[in-house]
């Protein structure tokens, strides 16, 4: 019997090892990065200007300047975010006393979600009806955002309730 209950165990270990490995080889997590269009509730869509991601309102003749927001969902509400096909991160960086957003040039696919210095690159999702904010998970208490204003770049704001920014945002699957 004792034999019995060992054999089972190891089988069930091998099986297990073998799963994980052919699902997640080189210890790497799946990657399904998803592209969606964005823009925020006052309908600026977010688009590149001089390396820095921006609001604003888009005509015809310069649509094709809108960019996309890949995600790659890391946990049920928190992802990574960036642009380019996944080769621009959106990151919450701390300089000092400032927070700020940066695009920095990394892969997303090879963030991974257990590494301290990737954390800068998580965010967390909150759905409240057809909008969503983005809050980081490096630095709690700050959402991604746009100014009420045109043209302007898109950053962070820890008072997201505050009338000069706009912190809600729709999605739509690309």
């Amino acid at each position: 019997m004792d034999i019995y209950i060992h054999g089972y165990l190891i089988c069930l270990l091998l099986f297990l090892f073998h799963s994980e490995t052919a699902c997640h080889p080189l210890g790497k997590r799946p990657c399904e990065m998803q592209a969606f269009r964005i823009w925020d509730v006052n309908q600026k869509i977010f688009y590149l200007r001089n390396n820095q991601l921006v609001a604003g309102y888009l005509q015809e003749a310069n649509i094709k300047l809108e960019e996309k927001i890949d995600v790659v969902p890391i946990e049920p509400h928190t992802m990574f975010l960036g642009i380019h096909g996944g080769k621009l991160c959106l990151a919450c960086v701390k300089s000092g006393d400032e927070i700020k957003l940066k695009l920095e040039a990394v892969n997303i696919t090879d963030l991974n979600q257990n590494r301290e210095q990737d954390k800068r690159f998580a965010f967390i999702r909150s759905d409240n009806g057809p909008t969503t904010s983005f809050e980081s998970a490096a630095c709690p208490g700050w959402f991604l955002c746009t100014s009420l204003e045109a043209d302007q770049p898109v950053g962070l704001t820890n008072t997201p309730t505050e009338a000069i920014k706009v912190t809600r945002c729709y999605l739509q699957q690309d």
